[in-house]
């Protein structure tokens, strides 16, 4: 990315089925679905929003090879989209395990997202 425009933070969480993929979409959607944006393509190359390069990090603290990217860069509905992802977010007792959700244990995952926008 040349240029980083903006960048918006989102935090998600599986509460229950120690799902990471499912806790970073709930990050990346709670980091963009809280804004609108209606300039931002005038600062694009040829004024389209399809020139808009995303790129996503996200924060997860275990699992990292069961991480669905396609998953998350289909919540980003233009621009070229690449997925980061680091260490971090959280892993810490939901305070029961409930098998009708396919607890495997008492764990919930809470995982940080960054969205950085730009050309």
């Amino acid at each position: 990315m040349e240029r980083i425009i903006f960048v918006e933070t989102g935090t998600g969480m599986d509460t229950h089925g120690q799902d990471v993929t499912k806790a970073a979409v709930r990050a990346v959607e709670n980091a963009i679905h809280y804004n609108s944006m209606p300039g931002l393509k005038y600062y694009l190359p040829e004024q389209s929003l399809h020139n808009m390069k995303v790129n996503v990090k996200v924060a997860v603290p275990a699992d990292k090879e069961l991480l669905d990217k396609e998953k998350i860069i289909a919540e980003i509905p233009y621009g070229t989209v690449t997925v980061e992802v680091i260490d971090g977010g959280m892993a810490t007792s939901s305070g029961i395990v409930l098998e009708e959700q396919e607890d495997k244990s008492d764990l919930m995952y809470i995982v940080n997202a960054a969205v950085e926008v730009g050309y």
